[in-house]
């Protein structure tokens, strides 16, 4: 693979945009969460597939905390870059931002870590270089986040050994 030995954070950016429209809306009239994390993997994915060049899988979503609804005529932005790469997974925070597009006022909607899975066994390790104030404030708690997200799959798997399929 032809991968340098580093890359920085905003070499991963990809960004996603569009306008809500009815067929987004739920029955309290503000968009379905369900589409929002649609497009949530689909735009978190390009990043991490910046860092692996390679096959890679979607393992989790950490975390989403939905803060501000998005209502009907809004746009919504979707900004994700990576902020931590482990040994054969990548972390990728995500930023919903919404516009009310009569007034030009931006709000923040949703914020977002996700974990992809490298497939590829044959893989390079790289150091990220984050350089934006956010950029190193994201990516400065990833070891702790990433410990925390170890714990919970040693957690699920005891859940999961012992769910019933009746």
């Amino acid at each position: 693979m032809n991968i340098t030995d580093s890359i920085y954070c905003s070499q991963t950016i990809a960004i996603t945009e569009q306008r809500v429209l009815t067929g987004d809306l739920n029955e309290h009239g503000t968009v379905f969460g369900g589409h929002l994390l649609e497009l949530l993997d689909g735009t978190a994915s390009i990043s991490a597939a910046r860092v692996a060049r390679c096959n890679i899988v979607t393992a989790a979503i950490n975390q989403f905390n939905f803060i501000t609804p998005l209502k009907l005529d809004d746009a919504l932005t979707i900004k994700t870059f990576v902020s931590g790469i482990g040994n054969s997974s990548i972390e990728v925070f995500a930023k919903f931002i919404g516009e009310h597009l009569v007034s030009g006022e931006r709000f923040l909607v949703a914020t977002s870590f996700l974990t992809f899975v490298i497939t590829d066994t044959q893989h390079k390790s790289l150091k990220l270089i984050p350089q934006s104030s956010e950029e190193i404030m994201i990516c400065k708690a990833y070891q702790k986040r990433r410990l925390e997200y170890q714990k919970n799959i040693a957690t699920s798997k005891e859940i999961n050994n012992l769910l019933a399929f009746d």
